[in-house]
């Protein structure tokens, strides 16, 4: 049997290590919050592959094609499933927030 683990988190750009906000602009938070969910996720033995779907919520959809630039680049192949949401004002004054749903397989045994 195989046993599926789910992880689900919401992350905006502050880096695990480092300052508060890399760069104000959409694809240096896009490719942040892509470095703390390959981080938190390889020390839950998983990683970006494992991630299934993902939502985006961008403060001005004016950025969307900067943040999809950046998306792309972080992510592997096949890509996740995506929606993205254009919204008024996000917690820390963020560019944008990713919410991103994992699923880490196990070998059966």
């Amino acid at each position: 049997m195989t046993i599926r683990k789910r992880i689900i988190a919401t992350l905006v750009s502050i880096p695990l290590l480092g300052p508060a906000f890399a760069e104000d602009a959409v694809a240096a938070e896009t490719t942040q919050i892509f470095k703390n969910y390959e981080a938190t996720l390889k020390v839950l033995g998983s990683g970006l592959s494992d991630i299934v779907k993902c939502a985006v919520f961008l403060d001005d959809f004016a950025d969307y094609s900067e943040m999809n630039k950046a998306y792309a680049a972080a992510l592997p192949d096949p890509k996740p499933a995506r929606s993205t949401l254009g919204v008024d004002g996000l917690s820390l004054r963020a560019g944008l927030e990713i919410e991103c749903v994992a699923i880490r397989r196990q070998k059966e045994n």
